[in-house]
């Protein structure tokens, strides 16, 4: 430290050189920071305040949770009603199987037809038409888990099978 002091004390001029230098330096350090400080400045009020729209960057966030929250909301009521969709199918008959055919050997043309119209376990019924030159008959058949009480032709069978595939 004495020999700093004896360096001024001897060269005034030298050490106000080195001192304006620094001071010099300083000062363009200054100067260079206050630009930087105003850039920065400048662009945090413009996002802050928004470039085009003017809406600052908090309120495009506030509303932008209050619109995920309503996303959320509408999501869960479309999930209930999905649920609510779906149980609802596996009642309706979805299952269909169609065989025509002839029933009497004179007639062509496969008037005759049986379909069975089948659930997700199932149920359903087996509807038959048997056609002849004179009249037509029409019988329906309970389908429970894919069998019937009733005594089924092979047409009927083929038309409850071919509705059961159709899920598959």
């Amino acid at each position: 430290m004495n020999e700093i002091v004896q360096f001024v004390a001897g060269n005034p001029e030298a050490a106000l050189g080195i001192l304006g230098g620094a001071l010099a330096l300083l000062l363009l350090l200054v100067l260079y920071l206050l630009s930087a400080v105003s850039s920065l400045k400048s662009r945090y009020n413009t996002m802050m305040v928004g470039a085009e729209s003017g809406t600052s960057i908090e309120k495009m966030l506030l509303d932008h949770i209050a619109e995920t929250r309503q996303v959320a909301e509408e999501n869960a009521k479309l999930r209930e009603e999905n649920a609510r969709i779906d149980a609802l199918l596996k009642t309706a008959l979805t299952r269909v199987g169609v065989v025509r055919f002839s029933a009497f050997q004179d007639m062509g043309s496969d008037l005759s037809y049986a379909v069975a119209m089948l659930d997700a376990k199932n149920n359903g019924v087996v509807f038959s038409s048997i056609f002849a030159r004179e009249d037509s008959r029409t019988y329906v058949k309970p389908i429970e888990g894919g069998q019937s009480k009733y005594t089924m032709t092979k047409e009927e069978e083929q038309a409850v099978k071919d509705a059961i595939a159709s899920a598959e």
